[in-house]
């Protein structure tokens, strides 16, 4: 093998590197600016409870359908952050929120098992 063709291979497997740290950059700045909708919305949501209860306190269902939701976008953040934070090679703890590397099945702050995968985020 020539040199240029060893030169050749260097390059090509630094060029795909280059790529995937590009991706993988982009994909984090794309779940950050997600995460930071589904927090803007919550804000929304909770103004929105505090007019329709001033307007008609007795209307418990209109409150059901937006604390819902709300339960409903802080799971989806934190299934989100879980995804970002396995992008940055960490875990995050779904107990006490310590970011822990991936290495770990456990955290050492709190100790409780660290999710491995597409675990329920109650």
């Amino acid at each position: 093998m020539s040199v240029f063709s060893k030169l050749g291979d260097a390059m090509s497997d630094a060029n795909r590197n280059i790529n995937q740290k590009t991706k993988n950059m982009s994909e984090q700045s794309n779940l950050k600016r997600k995460i930071a909708y589904e927090e803007e919305r919550i804000v929304e949501i909770y103004e929105e409870i505090g007019r329709n209860y001033y307007k008609n306190p007795q209307e418990t269902a209109i409150l059901k359908e937006l604390t819902d939701d709300i339960d409903t976008r802080k799971r989806r953040i934190k299934r989100m952050k879980f995804e970002l934070q396995a992008k940055k090679g960490f875990k995050m703890c779904i107990k006490c929120q310590a970011e822990v590397d991936e290495k770990f099945s456990f955290c050492p702050v709190c100790g409780a098992k660290l999710p491995s995968g597409d675990e329920d985020f109650e």
